[in-house]
C-alpha cells in the first residue's frame, strides 16, 4: 500500500452527512472553564503533522455523547496550506473508555490520545505517523485602535453604555443582540467574537449570531469549525458569497472580523449609482475581497440603503460573546 495515501484511507470511512437537522433547543455555555468539564471539549480541535506526500491539517469536531467526526485538510490547515480541495476527506469515531477515538480502515488505525493523532498499521509495524494538536490564534486578536478610532467597546461599562442601546455584559463581554448608538458610512472595523460550546447543536441550531454590517449586510457568525464553509456558515454572507475558506476555528477561541466597508452611492434624485462593497479577513484571512453586496441582507436592521448604518450583532438564541470593537471612519 502507497505511504502517500494513509492519511486518505484513514479518514475515508465515508462522506460524512452534513452536521444540520432541525433546530431545537440545546446545552450551550460561554464559558470555557464550564466546557473544560465535558471531557470531549479537550479532544476536539485541530492537528497537523507531515505524511510522505505532504503537510495535511485534521478538525476533529465535538458531535456530542463522546461522538467525534474529522475531516482531512490536504496540504495543511484551512489558511495555512490546505489545497481549497472540496469535498473534503472525513470519518465519525467516538471516545473509547480510556479517553481515546480510534479512527479505523482496513489495517490502518489512527488514534487521538495525549494531544495528538498516531497513525499505525496492522501490516507495517514500522509505521508510525503523528499529527499534533495546534492552538492557532489570529495575527489580529488583541489589535489596538489607531488614533482617532470609535472606540465601540473595550470591556469597560464605560464604552458600552456610551455606544451601545441598552448593551448587556457578562464577565467584562459584550452579549449578543446588541446595537450601536452610533451610525456609519465608510469605515474599518475590527471585531473580536468568541462562539459558545454546543456540541450537540448542528448547522444554524450551533452557535448563531451575525456582524450586521451597517445594519444591513450580514457577515454570519457560526459554529461552522471543519464544516464546508457555505454562505450560511462562518464567514459568509447569506445568499451572496461563500468565504474563500472556512476560518471557523473551534468553539470558545478568540476569533476575529477585520472589515473595510464602502457604503452604497446614491445621485441627487434617490437612484442608486453604485453597490455597497466589503473586504473581510476572518482569523487575519482574506475571505472577501472588495465583494459587491447588491442588497441588504435577510434580518437587516435597516431594508433601505441610503445613509449611513449601525453595527448590530445579532441575537439568535445563542449565547456569543464579543470583545475590542472598535471602528475608524474614512
Amino acid at each position: 500500500m502507497k505511504k502517500r495515501h494513509l492519511l486518505v484511507l484513514l479518514l475515508a470511512a465515508g462522506l460524512v452527512p452534513p452536521l444540520c437537522h432541525a433546530a431545537e433547543k440545546f446545552a450551550a455555555t460561554a464559558d470555557p472553564a464550564e466546557a473544560a468539564k465535558d471531557p470531549d471539549f479537550a479532544l476536539q480541535g485541530e492537528y497537523f503533522g507531515e505524511t510522505p506526500d505532504g503537510k495535511v491539517g485534521v478538525q476533529v469536531i465535538a458531535l456530542g455523547d463522546g461522538e467525534f467526526e474529522a475531516v482531512l485538510s490536504k496540504g495543511g490547515l484551512p489558511g495555512e496550506g490546505w489545497d481549497g480541495e472540496k469535498p473534503r476527506e472525513s470519518a465519525t469515531a467516538k471516545r473509547g473508555e480510556d479517553g481515546s477515538i480510534a479512527f479505523e480502515k482496513d489495517e490502518l488505525v489512527g488514534t487521538l490520545k495525549d494531544g495528538a493523532i498516531t497513525v499505525t498499521s496492522a501490516n507495517d509495524p514500522g509505521l508510525r505517523l503523528v499529527l499534533d494538536r495546534v492552538e492557532r490564534e489570529s495575527p489580529t486578536l488583541g489589535a489596538a485602535p489607531p488614533e482617532g478610532a470609535v472606540v465601540l467597546f473595550d470591556g469597560t461599562e464605560e464604552t458600552a453604555a456610551k455606544h451601545w442601546q441598552n448593551p448587556k455584559l457578562e464577565n467584562g463581554l459584550l452579549t449578543e443582540g446588541a446595537l450601536s448608538t452610533e451610525e456609519f458610512s465608510d469605515f474599518v472595523l475590527h471585531l473580536e467574537f468568541r462562539l459558545p460550546w454546543m456540541p450537540k447543536a448542528r448547522g444554524q441550531a450551533r452557535g448563531n449570531s451575525g456582524l450586521y454590517v451597517s445594519g444591513r449586510y450580514e457577515v454570519q457568525m457560526l459554529d461552522s469549525f471543519g464544516l464546508a464553509g457555505l454562505d450560511n456558515e462562518c464567514g459568509g454572507i447569506y445568499k451572496v458569497a461563500e468565504p474563500a475558506q472556512n476560518l471557523c476555528y473551534p468553539p470558545l477561541r478568540w476569533q476575529t472580523y477585520d472589515v473595510e466597508f464602502t457604503a452604497a452611492k446614491f445621485d441627487e434624485t434617490g437612484n442608486k449609482t453604485a453597490n455597497a462593497r466589503i473586504t473581510v479577513k476572518h482569523n487575519g484571512y482574506p475571505i472577501h475581497q472588495d465583494l459587491e453586496l447588491p442588497s441588504p441582507t435577510g434580518g437587516a436592521k435597516k431594508k433601505d440603503e441610503i445613509g449611513p448604518g449601525p453595527v448590530f450583532l445579532q441575537d439568535h438564541g445563542n449565547p456569543v460573546r464579543y470583545r475590542n470593537i472598535w471602528v475608524v471612519k474614512k
